[in-house]
């Protein structure tokens, strides 16, 4: 569908790209990959024509379409969230006028037999096809299925977009890219402004309904869960797989080590042909073989490996002095600003040595909580702290809060007491900054480098409580791997505010739900956790079900026999609604409940699948290709999973919508 020829990009004499090839396919879901700075985001930019080359070409057929999601965007302020989002269908209006033209033209000209007469009413038969398929969707409808997937909640549609911080507002852009629908869509990091139910929605969004997808993220369950293809940039050049990124790591480990097995052949042949031409230089009857020797030194092609040097990122939190056995007892600890409560009645301890995680939607509480606890604002209730806590707080905006006109060895050394001051260097160092490094600028790193640079300060005195408020944006996932291990060996307590699942997972013990005003424990990890609310939202449907009063289950179970069983009631619907609201409503309840259904076979289907898998697998056979069938198939169940919650809370919200 697209094609990358010969592409070549240079920074100041410096090649980002030199000569790379390939070819984004439709249906491909490809994963772009690769360390800070290696121009994933360039790559996004030159193929939506933002940016061009230095040379080569990217090719797009002409009625092939390109969305485009920016880290960075500007919204008009003038207008509510729904205006702005229904900006995205103003491509009907155009299509509209474009055909009504041809019409005109085509009453207007005699040339019957003409090619491009026939040319015309080619044009005019697909305009007028793209047309009807276009109209035959509900915009409406998608518009709220889509901004409520993303966390937005109804009462947020006719609020101005002014009103809204940059993560929402990117939110709004994100949007309308999904609603156009465009042939291929270019994410730039989606998820940094996401929280974890929102992330799977977009995952099933983009498995079930995009075209062709290219991603970049740092999100390694994201990627995994939507990407069947992994491109990495290294040096300059481009390694393409046909596996998500788990498997892409796997594969990418054994091609590392045989390029760095060719690289030590190499330096070993060009040392021994350099210590010939240095032993022989001088001697006239070896010259003609000097000479030989010193074009074909000239000639060889050097071997670069790929592999990016990450063992001297050593990061150790320093022992923790110890507290007393409970850090944190909250007891109706409420915080409200002006008439919206944010949270109330939470009532919580938590104990020395514990790693929780505190999750949910965005703005229901989460970093709010973590200021109570730094005594940055006021609070309703009781916020105790326990002996001897020592607190280090990473904000969410740590990074930018750093002055960026001074340089990173001056930013530690403003900081750092002690004879930690003559280890400074030795520290920087061990965080990849070393050498020239140092002396950089803050405002020239990368988001990831400056993120790095932040934690060193947090390492600079012992402390026993961590607060880590989103610490993984921005960092690629090797450091954050590296992160993980670290929070892993600290023996003092931490908390993590975060929305990535792969870094909490096997990472924290217990969780604790923001949402609706309260704050709720749940003992086990970050999956644990996730399966519970399913179970939860499935019972949830059930109690709605079984309380369902009686005249409403006929009309939902018998929406076209025209009787309630109740003349009472149907005798007051008749008085409110007019017939054909009426038959509107119950097509609609029919059309939710059907989907409802699908999604249940579905699951019924895969969790048979899944059974005689395992089945096969306790007879004996253990080959690769059954275990990958298991794995596929469970992540199937995943999505059906996903897709019978959303289709289950549209038919809950249509019947409660249709109750009022």
């Amino acid at each position: 569908m697209i094609s990358i020829q010969n592409l070549s990009v240079e920074f100041s004499a410096k090649s980002l790209f030199d000569n790379i090839n390939y070819v984004i396919n439709r249906r491909d879901r490809i994963a772009l990959v690769g360390k800070n700075g290696a121009g994933k985001s360039t790559m996004l930019k030159i193929i939506a024509g933002l940016q061009h080359p230095t040379s080569g070409m990217v090719a797009v057929p002409a009625e092939t379409t390109i969305g485009y999601l920016p880290q960075q965007m500007k919204l008009e302020d003038s207008v509510t969230v729904i205006d702005e989002v229904r900006k995205t269908f103003s491509h009907v209006d155009a299509m509209k006028e474009r055909l009504e033209r041809m019409n005109t033209e085509l009453a207007e000209r005699t040339d019957y037999e003409s090619d491009s007469y026939q040319r015309l009413i080619e044009s005019v038969t697909d305009l007028t096809e793209r047309l009807a398929m276009e109209q035959s969707e509900n915009f409406e409808a998608e518009m709220e299925k889509t901004l409520l997937g993303l966390g937005f909640v109804r009462e947020d549609f006719n609020r101005m977009t002014a009103e809204f911080s940059g993560g929402w507002r990117m939110r709004i852009e994100l949007a309308k890219l999904l609603l156009r629908r465009p042939d291929v869509l270019l994410l730039d990091e989606p998820t940094n402004h996401l929280d974890i139910e929102s992330i799977q929605w977009l995952e099933q969004f983009l498995v079930a309904k995009a075209n062709a997808v290219v991603l970049v993220s740092h999100d390694r369950a994201f990627i995994d869960n939507v990407t069947n293809r992994t491109i990495e940039i290294s040096c300059g050049k481009i390694y393409d797989y046909s596996v998500n990124y788990s498997k892409f790591v796997e594969l990418r480990k054994e091609r590392v080590e045989q390029q760095m097995r060719a690289f030590m052949n190499q330096q070993k042949e060009i040392a021994d042909t350099e210590a010939f031409i240095e032993r022989f230089r001088y001697k006239a009857t070896k010259a003609v073989q000097v000479q030989s020797r010193m074009k074909q030194l000239a000639k060889i092609e050097r071997i670069e490996v790929d592999e990016v040097d990450n063992s001297r990122l050593n990061l150790k939190f320093p022992p923790a002095p110890r507290s007393g056995d409970y850090p944190i007892i909250a007891d109706n600890v409420g915080k409200a600003y002006g008439d919206h409560q944010v949270f109330d009645h939470a009532t919580f301890t938590i104990k020395r040595g514990e790693k929780v995680a505190f999750v949910g939607k965005n703005g229901e509480g989460k970093s709010t909580l973590v200021k109570c606890i730094m005594s940055e604002i006021p609070f309703t209730g009781s916020l105790k702290i326990g002996h001897n806590v020592k607190i280090g707080y990473f904000a969410q905006n740590q990074a930018q809060l750093l002055d960026e006109d001074i340089t990173v060895f001056d930013t530690i050394d403003r900081v750092a007491v002690g004879d930690i001051r003559i280890k400074i260097r030795d520290i920087l160092g061990a965080f990849m900054f070393g050498g020239e490094a140092s002396d950089k600028k803050v405002k020239v790193l990368s988001g990831g480098e400056k993120t790095r640079l932040a934690m060193i300060r947090l390492l600079l005195e012992p402390v026993n409580l961590l607060i880590l408020d989103e610490p993984t944006n921005h960092l690629d996932m090797k450091t954050k791997d590296i992160l993980k291990q670290a929070i892993r060996d600290f023996d003092g307590t931490v908390i993590v505010v975060s929305h990535d699942r792969e870094f909490l997972d096997g990472l924290v013990e217990k969780v604790y739900e923001f949402g609706g005003g309260k704050v709720r424990e749940c003992l086990g990890g970050i999956y644990e956790f996730l399966e519970k609310k399913k179970l939860a939202s499935l019972q949830e449907l059930e109690r709605s079900r079984n309380s369902m009063p009686k005249a409403e289950k006929v009309m939902i179970s018998s929406p076209g026999n025209g009787t309630s069983g109740n003349p009472t009631n149907e005798a007051v619907t008749s008085r409110r609604l007019s017939y054909a609201e009426q038959r509107e409503r119950e097509k609609m309840l029919r059309k939710a409940s059907k989907k409802v259904e699908e999604a249940e076979a579905s699951i019924a289907t895969i969790e048979m699948d899944i059974s005689e898998i395992e089945a096969q697998i306790a007879a004996g056979k253990t080959d690769v290709d059954i275990f990958t069938a298991h794995q596929n198939r469970t992540r199937d169940l995943e999505n059906a999973m996903s897709l019978w919650e959303l289709a289950s809370q549209e038919l809950d919200e249509m019947k409660a919508k249709f109750d009022k």
